[in-house]
Order: C-alpha cells, then structure tokens, then sequence
C-alpha cells in the first residue's frame, strides 16, 4: 500500500477523533467533572472514594437553591474541595436547636439525614450574608462544614453534584 493511500484511508478518523477529544474537552470544563469523594460527610446518601459527576453550568441558568448538594473551594483552604448541602439561602437566619435547623424560626424538614446521623448539637442564630450560603453536612456527627467555620461565598461555589457512578450499586440522582 502506498503511504498517501493510508493516510486518506486514516484522515476520516484522526478528523473524528480530533472531534470526539474536542467536545469531551469542552464537556469537562465547562459542563460536567467527574470527583471522587472523600469523606464520610455526607452519609447515607453519598459515601466516601464514590465518584459523581458534577454540574458546572446549572448555576448559570439557575439559581442555588435549598437542598442543593454543592461542590466548593473550601473557605480555609482554597485548593481544596468540599461537597455539602445548601441549607440557609441570602437573608435568611439559620439556627440549630438540639439538633433542629431552623430557618427564620420555621424548623426544617430534613428527610436526607438519617436518625443514626443527627446531632443534638446547639448553634446560635445566624444571618446568611448576601451572595453566601450556609451548609452542612447529612451525617451532622461527623461533617466540617458551616457550623465550624461558617458562610460559603457564592463565587466559590463551582458545580451541583448531580450523578453517582461509581460503585454501580450507588449509580443514580443525587437528590
């Protein structure tokens, strides 16, 4: 076979294949990242080297809401991520009695933490500040998260964690 031969039989595909590097590019930074977690914060729902696939764009379309799983830029280690849950919104007042978050006096339904994982814990109330947000943890005994060193700023709120992957048995929604 001759060598200009090969190479209009193999253009097709270096021309395909150069796409397909292209659209998974710009996938992955502008639109989805895989992570692995690495904790156990927040148990039962997601647990500790489970991979999950995060949003990087619905917070350009939408805004944060309450119950949000985040992924974020630590506040006291910016090279770090952290993965919590939205629970105070800007301008609401935040406060946990015996373990109960309260949001501006109105107890908070929390189906997503389980019994074996709630806190008896007290923390005063607390205004979230224009564009931050206050999280926390699902499993409240064992989570780093608002309580311990407070408000997370908005701009450093990167992604939604919307998907698990891995382990299959975990494979679906977060929610």
């Amino acid at each position: 076979m001759k060598p200009v031969h090969i190479l209009q039989r193999a253009r097709p595909w270096l021309r395909d294949l150069v796409i397909a590097i292209g659209l998974a590019a710009v996938v992955v930074v502008f639109l989805y990242q895989p992570v692995r977690v690495e904790g156990v914060s927040m148990l039962p729902r997601i647990h500790d080297q489970e991979r999950l696939f995060i949003n990087k764009f619905v917070y350009r379309l939408r805004h944060i809401e309450r119950g949000d799983v985040i992924v974020f830029w630590y506040p006291l280690d910016p090279h770090r991520s952290f993965i919590k849950r939205v629970i105070g919104l800007p301008g609401e007042r935040v406060e946990i009695r015996q373990g109960i978050v309260y949001v501006n006096d109105r107890p908070l339904p929390e189906r997503y933490v389980s019994k074996i994982f709630q806190c008896s814990d007290n923390e005063p109330p607390l205004m979230v500040a224009p564009g931050h947000y206050y999280v926390l943890g699902d499993h409240r005994n064992s989570s780093n998260d608002s309580r311990t060193w407070g408000l997370v700023p908005q701009e450093d709120i990167y992604g939604k964690a919307t998907l698990s992957y891995w382990p299959l048995d975990k494979f679906g929604w977060i929610q």
